[in-house]
């Protein structure tokens, strides 16, 4: 069965982005990494990407002043250009228009450092802390018009240490992003992700009854 021919959108670093490119190096991975492509010319990620012989593009969304429209036509020609099936968003700092998502309803994923519902938006990890959760995460969903708020496809957990700061808390939320956004870009591409009625249905998840108290809970 060929191999999904995916593109990584990006802004800055890309962490997420090379923990794509380095789950999609094994041969058995369903997906192949084809292009890297960033709103921003001076993103580190690109020197990255390249460096891991990506492909790479840059459409600078500052030339397209307030047509949000034409800078995403411009995004899709490059899509198009490359022939790519799932698109996947690392720190993209754009919204999107109902135009765009539309173009890959169910098709296009994003990472999202918190356990949605809660905390959409920026600063999550803080107003974590500051809400005085106990569990803290991240999760990978489907994009549609509304910010963070796609079907979830994924989620990973960590509990919120009484001393925590925010750097802290990200440090080790964004380990558990590194490990679940490959495995949610392989479930998309081995077809296994379902729609049904908003939700996420996954072919093959196994049942896990298993407990994550925070703090834990002796005796």
């Amino acid at each position: 069965m060929p191999k999904r021919r995916a593109a990584i959108l990006i802004s800055g670093r890309g962490s997420n982005m090379a923990a794509l490119i380095a789950a999609a190096r094994a041969s058995d991975f369903p997906a192949e990494i084809a292009l890297v492509l960033a709103n921003r010319p001076q993103a580190a990620g690109l020197a990255a990407a390249g460096a891991a012989g990506i492909p790479t593009a840059v459409v600078d969304h500052a030339g397209f002043g307030q047509d949000r429209e034409g800078f995403e036509r411009a995004l899709q020609g490059e899509l198009d250009a490359r022939r790519i099936e799932i698109v996947c968003l690392a720190g993209f700092m754009r919204l999107l228009t109902t135009w765009f998502v539309a173009r890959w309803e169910g098709r296009m994923i994003n990472i999202h450092p918190a356990l949605l519902p809660a905390f959409k938006g920026l600063d999550t990890h803080a107003r974590a802390i500051a809400a005085g959760v106990k569990i803290h995460g991240a999760t990978v969903h489907f994009v549609i018009p509304e910010m963070d708020s796609g079907p979830i496809i994924l989620q990973g957990a960590v509990a919120v240490r009484e001393d925590d700061t925010a750097d802290a808390l990200a440090a080790r939320v964004l380990a558990v992003e590194h490990k679940i956004y490959p495995a949610a870009l392989r479930l998309l591409a081995e077809g296994r992700v379902h729609l049904a009625d908003g939700r996420c249905r996954i072919d093959g998840a196994c049942p896990d009854d298993r407990m994550l108290l925070a703090p834990a809970i002796g005796g």
